[in-house]
């Protein structure tokens, strides 16, 4: 399929003047490097992992929160691009630099780009165990639910796993991709589906502690998973799954 996704990187979409604490703040989390600023306004860089390639990303945005999209990896943007519109999605930018940004159908802003990666990262080792960002979670409004999980079943050509539980259903992607996919379904509403960041954690509690310390919030606390606010206002989850 011209839109299955080779990689999917997630772009941490920054507020107005949150870029440089946004950018310190994750390379605590992960301890990765940052690459040199790129793009007209060097709005855009990289979190370069010590190993494999990239698959996080940073931007400043001109307005607006916080926010996450993504990245998806294929070999001719253009022609992905028109293959999604066809399935129910809007493009909104053909770049001259040759990647297409689009909206799903409800509402999700993501990317066709170009750029070649395979290997993905090994988890950091940390005193206290190994952690990693290695997870993406659409968040979806019971209205929007049926048309955008399918729009992205077929649009990835990945499988789908509904048997998760009722609330949550999974993408599959191949076991090589940086980013497992999970899906929500919100018991409210909301204007449009968005997206958060999950990090796998061998102890949980010690790993939220130690994000505590680099300026997270905590906003709540559950059996399997604890939910965080950055020091820009992205809320993401440490879970209590093992890194791989």
């Amino acid at each position: 399929m011209t839109t299955t996704p080779s990689w999917v990187s997630a772009f941490l979409d920054f507020a107005p003047g949150t870029f440089d604490s946004g950018i310190a703040f994750w390379r605590g989390v992960t301890g990765y490097d940052v690459s040199a600023p790129r793009g007209e306004r060097d709005h855009f860089a990289t979190l370069v992992p010590p190993d494999g390639d990239g698959y996080l990303r940073v931007q400043h945005l001109g307005d607006g929160p916080s926010r996450i999209h993504l990245d998806l990896h294929v070999p001719a943007p253009t022609i992905a691009a028109e293959a999604a519109v066809e399935l129910g999605g809007h493009v909104l930018v053909r770049h001259e630099q040759g990647y297409v940004v689009l909206r799903s159908p409800g509402g999700f802003v993501f990317c066709f780009v170009d750029h070649p990666a395979r290997t993905r990262p090994r988890p950091a080792i940390w005193p206290d165990g190994r952690s990693q960002v290695d997870q993406v979670c659409l968040d979806i409004p019971p209205s929007a639910y049926d048309v955008e999980v399918e729009f992205w079943r077929v649009l990835t050509g990945w499988e789908l796993d509904a048997s998760v539980s009722p609330e949550f259903a999974r993408l599959q992607p191949p076991d090589d991709q940086p980013l497992r996919w999970l899906i929500q379904r919100l018991d409210g509403e909301q204007p449009a589906v968005t997206a958060h960041l999950d990090l796998s954690a061998d102890d949980r509690d010690r790993e939220v502690e130690r994000h505590l310390g680099l300026g997270a919030s905590l906003a709540a606390r559950h059996d399997w998973w604890t939910v965080l606010t950055d020091p820009t206002g992205l809320a993401y989850c440490v879970t209590r799954r093992s890194p791989r």
